[in-house]
């Protein structure tokens, strides 16, 4: 039987009952994809602890070919609409990238947290480090260890918030 005095629904969920958080990944596209393999490692990383990175075009090795077939607002249009079904962004900054710039703008004015990271000696933007907000967080990295461990902990505190939010 189901729980009579909350109308046969649980008040709360388990963290094992929540749905896998929806995070989009964020890379260098017309920027250059010099680090598509580390894109790939992060979207290997959040998928193995159990997210759902519903931007998997950012790895894909074919891309630029692929988008050379669709149109501008076709692209814009795939890439706010995986924006606003997330749940977090997780920018890879080191290549400069107007792309990723605008996707964090919009991610910050939806009220979803941004987490961008970058190789120690990138020639990061102030509009992203001088950036105050509360919902973004920005970290180097020195190493994959190093990124991996800031993507799981970067999840680790989502899921909190998630489950809080929850009970």
């Amino acid at each position: 039987m189901g729980d009579e005095q909350n109308g046969g629904k649980s008040k709360s969920k388990k963290s094992s009952d929540l749905k896998a958080p929806k995070i989009f990944l964020s890379g260098s596209i017309r920027g250059g994809r010099q680090l598509l393999s580390v894109y790939r490692f992060m979207y290997d990383t959040l998928e193995e602890a159990g997210a759902e990175v519903v931007s998997w075009h950012v790895v894909n090795p074919e891309l630029e070919s692929l988008e050379a077939k669709m149109t501008e607002e076709a692209i814009y249009s795939r890439d706010m609409n995986l924006l606003s079904e997330s749940e977090a962004l997780v920018a890879e900054l080191t290549v400069p990238s107007t792309g990723v710039g605008y996707e964090i703008c919009c991610a910050l004015t939806r009220k979803i947290p941004v987490f961008c990271l970058y190789e120690p000696g990138a020639n990061i933007s102030a509009m992203v480090l001088g950036n105050p907000a509360q919902s973004m967080k920005v970290k180097s990295y020195a190493s994959r260890e190093e990124l991996r461990k800031s993507l799981l902990e970067f999840l680790k505190n989502l899921k909190g918030e998630v489950c809080e939010f929850l009970d």
